[in-house]
């Protein structure tokens, strides 16, 4: 850096005929100050820094949540807030499936995948949403010139596959600026959407421990014509409590006639029924029944228990083949654009389960394993609430379906569990059922029960006496 000598104009006096000593800028102005100066200067730079207003953003709450419980070492704790299946011993389960589908890819290489992913994961994953599993040939032969209507990209997992979703209608100059996302939803909907410029505005979903429908269409019927709408297809995150056929019908009628365009968020396929056809009612009802245009963004995360190699697919369906040429081709330039080429390793264990005959049955039956574990548990943890008389209804646990539960606790309840009994969960009161086994439910349920009775607010929290006296 230049000195500050180089800066201050003045004129070199003549040499001293006696000393022949040279004068320099100390000479005007004193060491000391020039010292001050150049201390200044050197502050100065130590404390310019451009991230100087970066603001503090609070930790994602469910990611906070597993930290915490990671860092306890308490034996019995519980850990109840991440949505990832655990099997009965409380570990996680690689599917056997999946275990059979990573025999067949050892010898794969690591090469770049084209940007659009893996072409065998695609079709398969196509295939998979818009086939029946029995079907007649003339069925199948409308079905294949169906999917020339169909424009694919691999994604990011599920959170990847509607980031693309939504970038996709940033470039196009008619885009919806509007996203509707259900009261309560997924917590990353709303940041995904606004972080890429959207307006996004909720629709009631929820009261009084079920599916609050005739709001939630009232809703819709209120809502920004040509604006888009996420659907969870089934296992709402986090209520679990899902349309029926016919109220699923009413709402593509709406969707239909206020042209608004759904979006299909299909993270849990096989988590309800323990079949993917079942699953995938509304998305097939929506596109072949009513003839919509849609966009099914799909995650292969907890229905294979791929949760790291963050495997996903977006699929839009459009009204001409012509027209999914185009989109697809916004669609690579999107990938492109944010990760260049999405991973391979998980992309192709991902497709031979979908696509060889044996191990796919096989995989129908690890997700009948995994949806039946999870309703057991429902059950159980129910009848543990109704023999202990707890207050409330709490048949609500067993209406609902999927991987999580919506308990009805507050903050200061759920606050009141982590900080007593190193029970972990999301501060809304939704449990993941997949944490709970035969080693923890009725623990889990005595700290409900405690939590319940005992606490109703922070206040009441000091009541320890009666806690104790009750445990």
């Amino acid at each position: 850096m230049a000195s500050i000598n180089e800066f201050l104009p003045f004129r070199r006096p003549e040499r001293d005929s006696v000393s022949s000593s040279v004068y320099t800028t100390e000479t005007f102005l004193g060491g000391d100050i020039i010292s001050m100066i150049n201390e200044f200067e050197a502050e100065n730079q130590r404390a310019y820094s451009f991230f100087a207003e970066a603001p503090y953003i609070k930790p994602d709450a469910i990611f906070d949540v597993t930290r915490i419980y990671d860092a306890d070492t308490f034996p019995q704790k519980v850990n109840l807030g991440q949505g990832t299946y655990r099997d009965e011993n409380g570990d996680p389960w690689i599917l056997p499936s999946v275990r059979m589908a990573k025999e067949k890819v050892k010898k794969c290489g690591h090469e770049y995948l084209p940007i659009a992913g893996l072409k065998e994961f695609r079709d398969g994953a196509v295939d998979l949403i818009f086939h029946d599993m029995e079907i007649s040939k003339e069925r199948g032969k409308i079905l294949m010139k169906r999917e020339k209507k169909i424009a694919s990209c691999q994604s990011i997992s599920g959170t990847g596959s509607l980031l693309l979703a939504g970038l996709v209608f940033r470039h196009i100059s008619q885009a919806p600026r509007s996203v509707y996302i259900t009261d309560p939803t997924w917590s990353n909907h709303r940041l995904l959407f606004e972080t890429m410029g959207f307006t996004v505005k909720s629709i009631p979903y929820f009261k009084n421990s079920a599916f609050d429908f005739f709001t939630f269409i009232s809703a819709l019927v209120a809502a920004d014509e040509g604006s888009i709408v996420i659907l969870h297809t089934c296992a709402h995150n986090p209520t679990g409590c899902d349309p029926t056929r016919d109220q699923w019908m009413e709402i593509a009628s709406i969707i239909k006639q206020r042209r608004l365009f759904p979006i299909f968020d299909s993270a849990y396929l096989g988590f309800n029924s323990g079949s993917v056809d079942e699953d995938k009612w509304p998305i097939r009802y929506f596109t072949q029944e009513m003839g919509m245009e849609a966009a099914v963004c799909l995650s292969f995360a907890k229905n294979m228990g791929l949760y790291g190699e963050r495997i996903g697919l977006v699929a839009f369906v459009v009204r001409d083949p012509g027209l999914a040429v185009n989109v697809q081709s916004v669609l690579e330039n999107c990938q492109r654009a944010t990760v260049s080429g999405p991973p391979a390793h998980g992309a192709r264990i991902a497709s031979e389960v979908l696509n060889d005959p044996v191990i796919r049955e096989q995989w129908g039956r690890d997700l009948l394993i995994m949806s039946g574990r999870i309703r057991a548990m429902r059950a159980r943890l129910y009848f543990c609430l109704l023999e202990m008389e707890t207050p409330g209804d709490w048949s609500c646990l067993v209406e609902q379906t999927g991987m999580f539960g919506y308990t009805g606790l507050n903050a200061a309840q759920v606050q009141y569990l982590a900080d007593e009994y190193h029970v972990y969960m999301a501060e809304t009161g939704r449990i993941s059922i997949a944490g709970l086994n035969e080693g923890n439910v009725e623990y889990f349920a005595r700290t409900v029960d405690c939590a319940v009775r005992y606490v109703n607010s922070d206040e009441d929290r000091n009541n320890l006496d009666a806690l104790a006296e009750r445990w």
